[in-house]
């Protein structure tokens, strides 16, 4: 398995083709896609890697059955490819999730629609299973009558039931585990990853890109990375940085937020399921079995500038009526929430709930800015690659790929272990068997693992089970080579990751 350590005064003596601000799903696609083509790269996030919006979204990889409804063709082949690429690179971490929609004849929402949308959707995405490992390929989409709705979601509203429609797309059940294996897979090619490193000023030199000076977040020194070409895809602070070296431009990002909730119920049913509540004007929610719980999303709201990126609690309790409206006997309340997943994603307009449908990829060069600058601002986790690929495309035209990306089975491989940091919600350490703590210490070591929350969140899948990861943390911390004073201000810290859950 491919390791990497961080050691940023070592690597801020070297020399990049390549110098990537974001450790986020961008930027770590980025850093794969630049070292399969060859290309010298230095990965540099503030914080650890995944930690934002990466981390926050509800664990899916949709191929964009919903596109068809607008007809926007280009975002539905994009995303079935992509959907594609992952099934067939990481079918340990990403499998086929079977999704369904119950239809009461309201508006398109009826049988006979979704019967020919679901006809279509198979026809425009027929090669999704090419090269696709056995298992992991996804069945076509029919309609269903409303007894087999029932068997598959016994809690479903059979008032005015008029059948259900079925198809499948892809879930991401431990997204921080795939996040992490695409990065090891751009490690094992060549890429310097290090967290917890502040982008503070880019270099110039006659308006040519020649370096960037960071701040190590964890000592305060400042450190300088040298390089001609630099790209910032630093997700929802990728405007506010590239502000620092070039003109403010709005179109890099206008601020919504997406959230969803871990609620302390059981899952639902099996599959995902598509709810629209009984009233006028009311959006779309998914609900998935999460851990044999209920998550539920996403929800899209305006987000107010410098506030915590989180719903309020009006949100919250608007999005809990919502979903007893449509699941009668559900009976959710604010007490029932376990964890709020919360990020920072792209708007049309600054002030909308409503998303940007198109990546934004801008060479500061051509706008009178400096020369060898770049900024990248994706809109979906599903599509990360695709727009590397794209960015790299615009940057080294003549650079191909030199090394593919290898596949992860589930039994793991060379350069990434699927089982390596899962554990299930009824785990519990035996401390007499020591095999699980070298697991772990392992994971430090090899993995960069700074912070307690860092081995916790993104690398295992201890915080996926909230109340576990609290009363695992004091023991967990006993793994790090810290002090007393230490352990408990690292201890605080994994608190501080699970207000709702504290509350």
């Amino acid at each position: 398995m491919a390791t990497f350590s961080r050691q940023p005064r070592r690597a801020a003596g070297q020399h990049y083709d390549l110098i990537i601000i974001g450790g986020g799903i961008y930027g770590i696609a980025l850093a794969l896609e630049a070292s399969q083509r060859g290309l010298r790269n230095v990965l540099l996030e503030q914080k650890d890697f995944g930690w934002a919006t990466s981390y926050n979204h509800l664990r899916t990889v949709h191929g964009g059955l919903r596109y068809l409804q607008n007809l926007d063709l280009h975002r539905f082949f994009e995303s079935v490819r992509e959907r594609q690429w992952f099934l067939r690179h990481f079918s340990g971490l990403v499998s086929p999730l079977p999704c369904l929609m119950p239809l009461y004849g309201q508006g398109v929402y009826r049988p006979s629609v979704f019967r020919a949308a679901l006809g279509l959707n198979d026809l425009l995405s027929w090669r999704r299973n090419h090269r696709v490992p056995a298992g992991q390929e996804l069945p076509t989409g029919k309609v269903l009558d409303p007894a087999a709705v029932v068997g598959l979601f016994p809690g479903v509203d059979q008032e005015g039931l008029l059948g259900g429609a079925l198809w499948y797309d892809a879930a991401v059940p431990s997204s921080q585990l795939l996040v992490m294996a695409m990065l090891h897979q751009a490690c094992a090619a060549g890429t310097t990853a290090l967290n917890y490193l502040r982008a503070e000023q880019v270099l110039l030199e006659d308006g040519q890109v020649r370096g960037l000076l960071c701040q190590d977040e964890e000592n305060g020194e400042q450190l300088t990375f040298h390089g001609t070409c630099l790209v910032n895809a630093a997700g929802p602070w990728c405007r506010e940085l590239a502000a620092t070296f070039a003109a403010d431009d709005p179109d890099l990002f206008r601020y919504s937020l997406a959230w969803n909730v871990l609620f302390d119920k059981p899952a639902l049913s099996a599959h995902s399921l598509a709810l629209r509540p009984k009233r006028p004007g009311s959006p779309m929610y998914f609900v998935h079995g999460f851990n044999g719980q209920i998550m539920g999303g996403t929800v899209h709201s305006p987000w107010p500038a410098n506030t915590t990126p989180e719903p309020d609690e009006e949100a919250l309790t608007a999005y809990l009526a919502d979903l007893n409206l449509t699941v009668p006997g559900l009976h959710l309340e604010r007490k029932d929430v376990l964890h709020v997943y919360a990020g920072l994603l792209p708007a049309r307009e600054q002030g909308s709930a409503k998303l940007a449908v198109r990546e934004v990829i801008k060479d500061h060069g051509e706008q009178g800015g400096p020369q060898g600058a770049y900024t990248v601002s994706g809109v979906k986790f599903t599509t990360a690659r695709l727009v590397a690929e794209k960015t790299l495309q615009k940057i080294f035209p003549t650079r191909s790929v030199l090394v593919q990306t290898g596949a992860v089975a589930a039994g793991g491989s060379d350069l990434f272990s699927a089982a390596t940091g899962q554990f299930p919600g009824e785990w519990h350490p035996d401390m007499a068997e020591p095999t699980w703590q070298e697991n772990l210490q392992a994971i430090i070591a090899q993995q960069a693992v700074v912070h307690l929350d860092d081995l916790i969140l993104r690398r295992t899948t201890f915080g996926d089970h909230p109340r576990k990861a609290l009363q695992l943390a004091p023991l967990l911390a006993q793994l790090f080579p810290w002090d007393e004073q230490r352990r408990q201000e690292e201890i605080e810290r994994v608190q501080a990751c699970f207000p709702w859950c504290r509350s």
